[in-house]
Formats: structure tokens, sequence, C-alpha cells
């Protein structure tokens, strides 16, 4: 049961928290909201307000002061060091000044706001622990280790990796001027979110991966389950000649494209291509999303919102 409490609230926070949420990668409609919201919410993270405000800020200003979770101060911060210390300044200014009204502008969310301390304490410690008692008659201590322990140490950690071991080790086939990197242990334990080069680079892709193997992206095959059911839609993609122009021009050269080429003695000259059209400035990642626009604007105050 730990191991599909595992899989609940991975997809939580990958399908919910990340590429829903923060990304608007696809639309939901309100039974599939509850559901990522619940799932994440048994994640027993931060609440979903913070969560979204953290990473948008983090793709806005990765690999900076105003980054969260930045990789270039090492491994131990990026994975959890951040969470042990007070912010950043930059990292606290600049997440003042993203609009987050679309968030707030969801009634689940609200809700989870709302309610996050009696939902997180239910829905990841006391549910996860009784229901194996009651229903199959496994015994208080193991429930416990298992749920409020094991699954939860480890569920953190595979979502942290994403943060620490897809920033330092791995490929970077799409663009090699930014630190995120193609990694696939942390593909596999974070349920698809280790293609994190790509992810950078199209952070509106709900697939979060170009392959989108559900071997390794298990959260693209429940989104496209549920695309199937009707209850998610307007799955966002670039287009494969968007990709193949991003690749070429910027990619570290092991991208499966180019390595065929090579192998085939196919050393056309490929012309000079415009900046992709998701780039806004000559940085080397500029990762708002088509539908989330990280304004500069003072955001309303979050009480006055939730009030």
């Amino acid at each position: 049961t730990a191991y599909l409490m595992g899989g609940i609230v991975g997809f939580g926070v990958t399908g919910g928290a990340h590429r829903y949420w923060t990304h608007r990668s696809f639309k939901a409609n309100l039974p599939l909201r509850i559901i990522l919201m619940l799932c994440y919410t048994a994640a027993g993270q931060n609440s979903l307000y913070d969560w979204v405000r953290d990473h948008r800020v983090h793709h806005k200003y990765s690999e900076t002061d105003a980054d969260p979770h930045n990789s270039n101060r090492g491994f131990f911060f990026a994975h959890v060091g951040w969470l042990m210390m007070h912010k950043h300044p930059e990292v606290l200014r600049r997440g003042r000044q993203l609009d987050m009204s679309d968030v707030l502008a969801d009634p689940v969310v609200r809700f989870h706001e709302k309610y996050f301390i009696p939902l997180k304490m239910l829905c990841c410690f006391i549910l996860p622990t009784v229901i194996p008692v009651y229903f199959w008659g496994e015994e208080w201590y193991i429930s416990f280790i298992m749920q409020c322990v094991f699954r939860y140490v480890y569920s953190l950690n595979f979502t942290w990796s994403v943060n620490s071991a897809a920033h330092l080790w791995g490929t970077r086939p799409y663009d090699k001027r930014i630190n995120p990197r193609e990694n696939v242990l942390v593909s596999f334990v974070a349920m698809g979110e280790g293609w994190h080069n790509y992810h950078h680079v199209f952070p509106w892709d709900y697939k979060a991966a170009e392959l989108g193997k559900y071997s390794l992206n298990f959260t693209t095959m429940f989104l496209d389950g549920f695309a199937k059911l009707g209850w998610c839609w307007d799955r966002k993609e670039p287009t494969k000649d968007l990709v193949k122009r991003t690749l070429d021009k910027y990619g570290d050269g092991t991208h499966p494209s180019v390595a065929d080429a090579e192998h085939d003695h196919h050393h056309e000259h490929l012309p000079e291509v415009p900046d992709p059209e998701y780039e806004c400035d000559d940085d080397a990642e500029s990762s708002s999303t088509e539908s989330t626009k990280l304004d500069e604007n003072e955001n309303l105050s979050k009480k006055m919102i939730l009030a």
C-alpha cells in the first residue's frame, strides 16, 4: 500500500501542482481538479499556492539568487537545504511580483488553502494509516511506519530529486546553455519529471518530455487516460519542427536524432534558425508558459483574496 500511495501522491504533485496549476499545460474539469488537489494534499508538501509560486519563480529565474532551490549552491541545498533556511531576499522579492491570480481564481485551490492543515493531516497521515488497519487488518505500528515514515520520506525525496539530481547530472540535448538535464533515474522515480532539460525549454508541454514513453512517464499515461474520459483537454505540445530547430541550434548533440544523423554520415549544413518563439531575450532560459504570464506587477495580498 505504501507504493500505491506513493503513486497517488506522485500524480498529485506531477500532474496537479506541476503540470496543471503551475504551467497550465492542459485544462481539467472540476472532478479531476478535486482529485488532483486531494492527491497533492496527500503528499504532505507545502500548500498549493506556495508550491506553484516557488516553482514559477524557479522557472523564471533558474540558477540565480531568485531561484528558491538554486542548484549552483550545491546538491544538498537544491535537494532539501533550501527548505531548512530562510529564503534569499531575491526569492521573496520576485515571488511577490508574480501574478498568481489564475491560481487563486480556482475554487478548488481556495478550498485547499482555507483548510490546508486539517486536509494535510487527514490525507497524508490519518487516512493512509487507518485504512489498511480497518480494511485488511494491518497492524497499527506497521501501517504507521509504512505510510507516515517510509512512504512519506521516499515520496519527498523523489520530488526533491528533480530540483537537485536533474539539475546536476545528465545530458542537455535541447539547450546546453542551461543547467537542467535529462536524467533517466529521476524520470523513473518522479513519474516522468526527470526529462528536465526538455521541460525547462518547453515548460508548457503537458508530457514534460518529448518522447512521453509511459514506462518512464506515468503521469502522462494518467493524463491521457483522463483525456479519453473527457476530463482533461487542450493538452499543449510544441510542434515537432520547433523542437527540431531548437535542439539543432542549442543542443549538446546527444539527442537521438543527432546521433543517428552522424551515424548515417549526413553532415548537412544546418542553416541558422530564428530563436524559438518562446524566448523573449538573449538569456539561456525564459520559461513563461503561454497561458500564465509571469509579469512584474505586485500581486494582491493572498489573505485578501482568500477572504
